[in-house]
């Protein structure tokens, strides 16, 4: 995983990306590779550090990047 020395997150905030995590681990097909939670994991990580606060948007953008990753 990619080193975020500078983020630091509320609990509530880190609620939200619990929330967005799971749901987007929960929308992909079994098996579920730790290379994909990892990359969903990042793109939430920084999208919260950029300001989104909507679990919707989270897991949107971290669902779209890996796909993206994926090359699908």
């Amino acid at each position: 995983m990619k080193n975020f020395p500078d983020a630091a997150f509320s609990p509530e905030v880190i609620e939200l990306m619990t929330q967005a995590l799971k749901s987007s681990v929960a929308t992909l097909p079994d098996p579920v590779s730790t290379s994909h939670i990892t990359l969903i994991a990042e793109s939430i990580l920084r999208t919260a550090h950029d300001g989104e606060r909507e679990v919707d948007a989270l897991q949107r953008v971290a669902l779209l990047e890996l796909a993206l990753a994926s090359g699908d």
